[in-house]
């Protein structure tokens, strides 16, 4: 049959197989790009599902397990301890502490600024001896295996804006994920799930934080490296049961039938999306047969629950969701994503925070421990934070009911596994918990957070790269960042 092609088609096959050519020998002929070229070149759109990318370095994490804390906790109550604040408590922040620092509108009318200590002790735990809140007794369990950093900061000093530069290196929108950068730079471990699998849970707090899909998205990046959401309620992913009652070898034919035309169009016009399209096809298919067992956790022995708790039962539980993320971790998912989002206490802190802290700290310490038992710790890096600190000072109510505002300026994580040293912390916060003790040298950014993660997880920050509109887009930006060594084991 004749191929008939359009002046537009025409012309861009030319490019492609001519000038494009060209270009692509004459850029392969310079040394300089050949260094610091995409990682990701060969893993875009396309790969086989199984099939693993190269890395710049040996690798010390294969997978990340990243637990989101939307909202913010507060690191005064939960991970930094401040037996200063005893004696500051109550009273007024001095101007030369705040330093003229930016404040939210919801606090930047207050005539007053009165300090305010953890509503709850905290205790060592492990042979590191650890300070942990009491909100967080099952994390005193994982006290050896974690490593608390007290020193990081950011740049956003409002929810979205902040959560939007955690998870894609920038404060706007339009950026890829983390995960999606992951996903692009290193493929796929398993032939039968997706790359970035992301996992909700479900909410309590009456001032839930939203979420949207951008988040996980993939944005310019190939959309097969996007996060995929799984649903607590009904089938996990929809359509996971084919409507039409067709047998399994009806839709193979039909599969690769559509595989067939999809094929032949992408030989005419050479849209990388469509090469996409084949892949999430075929992905969709063997889902359907890989994702009714994973989500089935009654195979799992009475140990389990005993580790993670009876919550673990229940769909969309943070425990539950861990315990999933252990099973989607087993099987090859490279990045895996949860979010709770009930940390956005601005009024009645002392009531709320316990109830989230309660609904988190199993779950998250029993997948450590988990992962540990099961000898996947080494290679697994697990994260646990939220998108800034908060406030050492009241925020309205009173010595007994008062919330904390947000602040960018020093808050805490942790992190676990994948090559960290546990059973340590790093960097430190002034008597008042308000700024980072030198941040020159020991200060976290968020960049410098993302650049660590890609280090152990064998790539280098400056090299994967995606060019966009003419430039190589990063995640970490153009500005020079620095890896975290010594958090490193």
């Amino acid at each position: 049959m004749f191929d008939q092609l359009t002046r537009r088609a025409f012309l861009g096959r030319a490019a492609r197989v001519g000038m494009g050519g060209a270009a692509l020998q004459a850029l392969l002929a310079d040394e300089s790009f050949a260094a610091t070229g995409s990682l990701a070149e060969n893993n875009g759109p396309g790969y086989t599902p199984g099939r693993i990318g190269p890395t710049h370095f040996p690798a010390r994490a294969k997978r990340v397990i990243y637990l989101c804390q939307s909202g913010a906790p507060s690191q005064i109550d939960t991970l930094d301890y401040k037996p200063s604040l005893e004696k500051l408590n109550g009273q007024e922040l001095p101007d030369s502490i705040r330093s003229g620092q930016r404040l939210t509108g919801m606090t930047s009318g207050q005539k007053s600024f009165p300090a305010a200590k953890s509503f709850v002790p905290f205790q060592q735990h492990g042979e590191s001896g650890q300070w942990i809140s009491d909100l967080l007794p099952w994390h005193g369990k994982i006290a050896d295996d974690i490593c608390i950093v007290r020193s990081m900061y950011t740049e956003a000093i409002n929810h979205d804006p902040a959560i939007t530069f955690f998870q894609t290196g920038r404060q706007q929108p339009g950026r890829p994920s983390l995960g999606a950068w992951v996903s692009y730079g290193l493929g796929s471990e398993s032939d039968s799930l997706p790359s970035f699998i992301v996992l909700l849970d479900k909410n309590s707090d009456q001032q839930a934080q939203p979420l949207y899909a951008r988040l996980w998205g993939s944005a310019f990046l190939p959309s097969n490296h996007q996060g995929v959401k799984l649903r607590s309620t009904g089938d996990p992913v929809l359509y996971l049961n084919d409507p039409t009652g067709a047998d399994l070898a009806d839709r193979r034919k039909l599969l690769d039938g559509i595989a067939e035309l999809n094929q032949l169009r992408f030989n005419r016009v050479g849209d990388k999306e469509i090469a996409t399209r084949i892949a999430a096809y075929e992905m969709a298919f063997r889902m359907q047969a890989s994702v009714p067992d994973l989500t089935d956790v009654s195979s799992e022995p009475r140990s389990t629950f005993d580790l993670y708790g009876d919550q673990a039962k229940e769909p969309g539980s943070h425990a539950a969701n861990c315990l999933l993320a252990r099973r989607l971790a087993e099987r090859g998912v490279r990045f895996i994503q949860i979010y709770h989002r009930g940390w956005d206490h601005h009024g009645g802190l002392p009531t709320r925070h316990p109830k989230i802290a309660q609904e988190v700290d199993r779950g998250s310490a029993a997948l450590v421990l988990d992962l540990k038992r099961r000898g996947m710790l080494k290679d697994t890096l697990v994260i646990w934070g939220g998108e800034f600190g908060r406030t050492v000072y009241r925020q309205g109510g009173n010595a007994n009911s008062y919330g904390r505002d947000h602040h960018p300026r020093c808050f805490s994580i942790w992190m676990a596994g994948g090559g960290i040293r546990g059973g340590q912390t790093y960097g430190e916060t002034d008597d008042w918990c308000y700024n980072i003790v030198d941040r020159d040298r020991h200060g976290v950014h968020v960049h410098d957070l993302n650049a660590t993660i890609l280090h152990l997880l064998g790539m280098d920050h400056r090299k994967l790269s995606y060019r966009f509109q003419g430039l190589d887009d990063r995640l970490t930006g153009v500005e020079e960042q620095r890896v975290v060594k010594e958090i490193i084991a």
